[in-house]
């Protein structure tokens, strides 16, 4: 077992079937040793419900903190699908999230943190990475948060 799965399940997550792309675009792709995961929402629950609805008059900051770690996981299982071994990993360079949120709502850091402590908790300083996090007015069927990524990798 490569050492960063061995740390999720220190974790105690276990990593869903990677999501499928809904439109015509590629969910990975690669240019020299980066590659660029297209936007990923947080999917279902563990118990099948799901996080539905705009930050802070439908979903509370901390539930949306839930949904981008649950987004976080749905990610490496992309990763991990599309890796194989989640050890050729170099670094987490760049996150960009996107929360479905309020006019008013001025926190989707706060949301946002969700994924960075995960990426951080799961891969240690490669986790560590440049960031934004945005609101936006909507989001594909509703989810509260959409992310995306670029990761450095070995080959």
């Amino acid at each position: 077992m490569s050492k960063v799965e061995s740390r999720l399940e220190e974790l105690g997550i276990s990593l869903p079937d990677s999501p499928a792309p809904v439109a015509n675009y590629v969910p990975v792709v690669r240019t020299g040793n980066l590659i660029y995961l297209s936007g990923v929402g947080p999917a279902a629950k563990p118990d099948g419900s799901a996080y539905i609805g705009k930050i802070d008059s439908q979903i509370s900051i901390e539930e949306g903190y839930d949904a981008a770690r649950l987004t976080a996981v749905n990610m490496i299982a992309r990763l991990k699908g599309y890796l194989g071994d989640l050890d050729r990993v170099v670094q987490i360079v760049k996150v960009l999230s996107m929360v479905n949120a309020d006019l008013d709502f001025t926190e989707p850091p706060a949301v946002t943190n969700g994924c960075s402590d995960l990426l951080v908790e799961v891969f240690g300083e490669s986790g560590r990475h440049a960031r934004s996090a945005v609101g936006v007015a909507t989001l594909p069927g509703g989810m509260p948060i959409e992310i995306e990524m670029i990761v450095e990798i070995s080959d």
